[in-house]
């Protein structure tokens, strides 16, 4: 093994691990992966916990409680979810310590059937900073366009977001207006900025499956040649606007203030196509201050054999706007991908939680005690 994972650190990328279930925490996995694989934070998200939960590890006897009380399936689910999150956060909480609460992060999503309704999505995202009752929480907001003045109310009120779904770099930039926005609302309100974190999903590898399914249909050898490129060029582009951003006199008061940037986060980093080396989205993505959030497999590929050769971000901006260029002009619209992309992320994710409500009110069902 070559310790890859550390050289990427080293380059500024923090590495953040996409998978939690309870069996994970409780066995020392977590820990494991902390102390030897440079894990510094951990995302979950619906499609995640309807796995962990469905495969029942360790989840037998808090549902068993659940059942006696009789509680809603929502609410059921909220306790779980709720515990797992808090349990990963106090693993992290020393990577949270020694790196001034930058990482030792565990993120937690909103409802996702509230996508669409920003008040909803507000008054979720304070119950359940309240729920897990950790410093070291992010609350996930999809970057919709009802989401984006709920990322201002969220962060003006301290509370700290990972703002998931992001797939355009239109939308980026509203999700890191609205950031600022909030962090502006925070100052007035006399909150202390150096507390807020947050930061911005990009998603990465389902731009390549879309656009490439597009490429293929196109059929010529300038398309075929195009394949592969534009989840990166894409993700590339999204940090020269964060460049942008981040050295703007509009930033540099809040950075006065004592404010923190909002780092990319390269999410969805797992390789769709057998084609492409399986830590592409990590090797070609190394910038400082971002952070990649993979798979167990992507992070383990990337242990054993990624290729870490520095920045491979800062100097292709050039190229990576002439390639999506060239996508257009073979007729293949960005925005329509895009829009795509982000209605389908909604969708999945609101499926695995209707997945996850019907498994787990069978559950309760199941454990119920029987009257009398």
């Amino acid at each position: 093994m070559t310790d890859a994972l550390k050289r990427l650190s080293d380059e500024g990328v923090a590495i953040w691990l996409d998978d939690l279930s309870r069996k994970r925490i409780t066995s020392g996995n977590l820990a494991e992966l902390i102390d030897q694989q440079h894990v510094v934070g951990v995302t979950t998200n619906p499609s995640i916990f309807q796995k962990a939960i469905s495969a029942g590890d360790g989840y037998q006897q808090q549902l068993a409680d659940l059942a006696a009380r009789k509680v809603t399936v929502e609410e059921a689910i909220r306790m779980i979810t709720t515990a797992d999150v808090r349990d990963a956060a106090d693993v992290l909480r020393p990577v949270f310590d020694a790196t001034g609460g930058q990482d030792g992060r565990v993120s937690i999503e909103v409802d996702p059937r509230l996508a669409h309704n920003t008040g909803a999505t507000v008054a979720e995202a304070k119950q359940l900073a309240w729920l897990v009752d950790r410093p070291n929480t992010l609350i996930k907001i999809p970057a919709t366009k009802a989401g984006l003045p709920a990322i201002t109310e969220v962060i003006g009120l301290g509370i700290s977001v990972n703002v998931t779904l992001i797939f355009s770099l239109e939308r980026y930039r509203e999700v890191m207006d609205a950031y600022l926005a909030g962090l502006e609302k925070a100052k007035a309100a006399g909150l202390d900025l150096s507390l807020i974190r947050s930061v911005a999903s990009f998603f990465v590898s389902r731009v390549d499956s879309e656009i490439d399914k597009r490429l293929d249909k196109v059929g010529t050898d300038e398309a075929k040649s195009l394949k592969g490129k534009a989840a990166l060029a894409n993700a590339r582009l999204a940090y020269q606007a964060y460049e942008e951003v981040f050295s703007s006199d509009r930033w540099a008061a809040l950075d006065k203030a004592g404010a923190n940037k909002q780092r990319p986060l390269w999410a969805s980093t797992g390789v769709k196509d057998p084609a492409y080396k399986d830590t592409l989205y990590v090797d070609d993505l190394v910038a400082p201050g971002t952070v990649n959030t993979m798979p167990e497999a992507t992070l383990e590929a990337t242990a054993d054999h990624g290729q870490i050769t520095g920045d491979t971000v800062r100097g292709t901006y050039e190229q990576a706007q002439a390639d999506l260029d060239a996508i257009a002009r073979l007729g293949i619209s960005y925005d329509d991908v895009v829009q795509l992309l982000e209605d389908e992320g909604v969708e999945k994710f609101e499926a695995s939680w209707n997945d996850l409500l019907k498994s787990t009110e069978a559950e309760l069902k199941r454990l119920a005690p029987s009257e009398g």
